[in-house]
């Protein structure tokens, strides 16, 4: 097959986990608001969710056909998009102002469940004749955690004066039904096609399906993220610019990779563990600036250094290989 075909479906199927992602939230938002769901809980519940459904499909996917290079890839590779380039643009576009809670709670809960994910991928580290790998149990562990940071934010929701999200579209049961049902084939068939043709894309440059994993897959899932933060930050909404990268971060360790470690059990090659460590950096890079010069603040030069870092990275990449 000509190879830019197999381009040109990759981006078909970015296109559809996108649009399929959408319905999703609006089919899903509109039938919890149908029965009294507040419009908080669903903006914290089901839209989180959906910008995190392509990472979650594709892996998915990726880990029932066994390209675990891909799974791990795309989940640490979208991460450090997230928080490199994401908050690098909107940071730059207008300077990000961080609530309190994120600050205290959020930003070191993600640190922490990043750790965590490093050292059970790590099985050496403990037992030196194990193998590097991510096990059913694992996934049972970062699913646990998931269901504690959901305990979280609902208790968050009692307790924390939140701003309330936009008005959720009603729709016919009709309108409902078939956004949903849309929105999983959307998903399911923009899925498949990013994987398997992101896997010929490697085998015919030659190139690790981890490269793929953690440039195309983790670029093309990441634009739902993209997009939300950047516009966010034009409308100067902080909160949600950099609320939308941490809490995807969080729902991309403990969701994505928890739930497709439990469905599979997958092999990891311990040289992204070098592309974890720029992630832990930049998550400790992040908690310091909230506390050093401006306070509760990302500044406009502390947003370019995380783009020229970014790029450093993509540069990087390619050499490694």
């Amino acid at each position: 097959m000509d190879l830019y075909l197999y381009f040109a479906l990759v981006a078909l199927g970015f296109v559809m986990l996108i649009k399929g992602a959408g319905y999703l939230v609006e089919g899903a938002s509109a039938l919890a608001k149908r029965f009294n769901v507040s419009e908080l809980a669903i903006g914290l519940t089901i839209v989180a969710l959906g910008t995190s459904a392509p990472e979650l499909v594709v892996n998915v996917l990726s880990g029932i056909n066994g390209h675990s290079e891909v799974v791990f890839g795309n989940v640490i590779g979208s991460n450090i998009f997230n928080l490199f380039l994401i908050l690098g643009v909107s940071g730059t576009i207008y300077p990000l102002v961080v609530q309190k809670t994120t600050v205290v709670r959020e930003l070191p809960f993600s640190l922490f469940i990043t750790l965590v994910l490093y050292f059970l991928l790590n099985d050496t580290i403990f037992s030196p004749n194990a193998s590097p790998t991510s096990s059913t149990f694992d996934g049972i562990i970062l699913i646990t955690l998931f269901g504690l940071f959901l305990a979280y934010i609902f208790t968050s929701m009692k307790n924390d004066e939140l701003e309330k999200n936009e008005v959720v579209k009603s729709f016919s049961s009709f309108g409902i039904a078939w956004r949903i049902i849309i929105g999983l084939i959307g998903l399911g068939l923009g899925g498949k096609l990013v994987v398997d043709n992101a896997v010929e894309i490697a085998n015919v440059y030659g190139v690790s399906q981890k490269l793929i994993g953690l440039t195309i897959v983790a670029a093309g899932t990441s634009l739902p993220e993209l997009a939300t933060s950047a516009i966010a930050a034009y409308k100067r909404q902080a909160d949600i610019a950099i609320g939308n990268v941490i809490g995807s971060n969080i729902f991309n360790i403990l969701l994505v990779l928890g739930l497709t470690t439990l469905i599979t059990p997958l092999d990891y090659n311990p040289v992204l563990n070098t592309d974890i460590y720029i992630l832990l950096g930049g998550t400790v890079l992040l908690l310091l600036f909230m506390f050093t010069i401006n306070k509760k603040k990302l500044d406009r030069w502390e947003s370019l250094l995380y783009l020229l870092t970014f790029i450093a990275y993509m540069v990087y990449l390619f050499m490694r290989k």
